[in-house]
């Protein structure tokens, strides 16, 4: 999180604890391909100096927000970023918490309220969602006619569940096996992973675990993929669900492992009847890669909005490939994100 280089010497448990809560909820936007702007960022940074306070922030975005519309220049997707880093900040700094179903419910009703509009309410359809980990494949969720009954069940089976004998990596793993169930449950529209990320670590909390938040910061994109290995099932390929990965990151976060966790070793390779419809898939990435590479060599202070218009995909179809490209060391960003360019490797 370079935006932040010159806290990381912070020696005030105050200050500390602020910026570890700042970076955790920034670097959670990333599970959805999103960058919070630079407003919040400064906002974020008295808020750490200790010259506003969260609910400062949160009525400052507000206030920004609504005159950004009214000049018609508002980016809803950036606003969304802003905001719910902002409400996870505030859920993270309070010391409070209850192990329930209405708590999962009441904090993605937090952080999304005045973003979605079914904020807090679980959905009544199917969703099924493109995966670029599987490939385009989607992990199959829970039905919507089940989903309150499953979470009661889950939720009730882990209240029961005792802890008392086991060592610290048979308790990962029940944990990991609790919340990769939780999520693949998805009891809302969107906002999933960044809902259960938040209820993890305050549920992690509440247990005596010392968490540490700037692996969110930079493995959130991880975490979500790691999830979704753990739900996905197809034996034709001879792919079965594996909590593996999704271990590797809750060992680092609360063992101080260092494992390497890189989000191209979780994604798979189809095989057999998805061979043909995969090099397709490829042949098509690879062709957007190129144009990529070819306009930025061109253009390095392209932005990634111009990028989309240019090659004719959506802005956030063109976020992912680029983070693909940076993780496959084909492109890097250097600078700052208004004054910085794209470099091609």
């Amino acid at each position: 999180m370079s935006n932040f280089d010159e806290y990381k010497r912070l020696t005030e448990p105050g200050k500390k604890e602020k910026l570890e809560i700042w970076q955790t909820a920034i670097g959670l936007q990333d599970v959805d391909g999103l960058k919070p702007s630079d407003y919040l960022i400064e906002a974020a940074k008295q808020n750490i100096d200790g010259i506003i306070t969260i609910g400062d922030v949160k009525e400052r975005l507000d206030v920004y927000y609504k005159t950004k519309s009214e000049r018609s220049d508002s980016d809803s997707r950036t606003e969304e970023a802003d905001k719910v880093s902002a409400h996870i900040a505030e859920i993270l700094a309070e010391k409070t918490f209850k192990f329930s179903p209405a708590e999962f419910i009441s904090i993605h009703r937090r952080l999304f309220k005045g973003i979605y509009k079914f904020a807090g309410v679980i959905r009544d359809y199917n969703i099924s969602k493109d995966e670029w980990v599987l490939n385009g494949d989607t992990v199959f969720y829970a039905s919507a006619d089940g989903i309150k009954e499953t979470l009661d069940y889950d939720f009730n089976a882990e209240k029961k569940f005792d802890y008392k004998g086991l060592n610290t990596k048979q308790k990962v793993e029940h944990i990991a096996d609790f919340i990769s169930g939780i999520w693949q449950i998805h009891p809302f529209g969107e906002g999933n992973t960044r809902t259960a990320a938040v209820f993890l670590i305050k549920y992690l909390r509440s247990m005596g675990f010392i968490v540490s938040n700037d692996l969110y910061a930079e493995h959130s994109w991880y975490f979500r993929n790691a999830l979704v290995r753990a739900n996905y099932n197809k034996h034709t390929t001879e792919t079965y669900p594996t909590i593996d990965y999704l271990l590797r990151f809750l060992n680092n976060l609360l063992s101080g492992e260092k494992n390497i966790l890189r989000n191209r070793d979780l994604r798979i390779r189809a095989e057999n009847k998805d061979n043909n419809k995969n090099k397709v898939q490829n042949k098509v990435q690879n062709k957007v890669q190129n144009d990529i590479l070819k306009m930025i060599t061109d253009h390095p202070n392209i932005t990634q909005k111009e990028l989309a218009e240019l090659i004719n995909k959506s802005e956030r179809s063109i976020k992912t490939i680029m983070t693909e490209m940076r993780e496959q060391n084909l492109i890097t960003r250097s600078g700052s994100k208004k004054t910085g360019y794209w470099k091609a490797l």
